[in-house]
């Protein structure tokens, strides 16, 4: 059985910096793609970024503010987020493409974290 769990969300003010982070634990065998999205008030779930072997992919909102990277020793994915943006506020949840031991292939979704920016 594996799980995720994220951390990192929070209250930052225009311009500020946060950091998410999401460990995959369990039993792994191997991971294919970490990627975060993102839920604003009123709004439908949308792409922010993800992070595979080929390397990271980012929606344009986000470019050049995020960065997306990934321990993979730890099973861990973070989302470093600069000049935040009160657009930027949103449930923040991540997505894990993996196999499990035995092999089976599983995408699964954390419960997601709130970020809110805000003066």
């Amino acid at each position: 059985q594996v799980q995720l769990v994220e951390s990192g969300g929070g209250l930052v003010q225009p311009g500020g910096s946060l950091r998410l982070s999401c460990a995959a634990i369990g039993s792994i065998f191997r991971i294919n793609a970490m990627g975060w999205y993102r839920q604003a008030p009123g709004k439908g779930r949308e792409f922010v970024a993800t992070v595979t072997d080929s390397g990271p992919n980012y929606a344009d909102s986000v470019k050049g503010r995020f960065t997306i990277s990934r321990d993979s020793a730890k099973n861990t994915m973070y989302l470093q987020m600069n000049v935040l943006e009160p657009e930027d506020t949103a449930v923040y949840t991540c997505n894990v493409a993996l196999l499990t031991k035995p092999l089976t292939a599983m995408s699964l979704w954390g419960k997601g974290t709130l970020v809110t920016v805000s003066a």
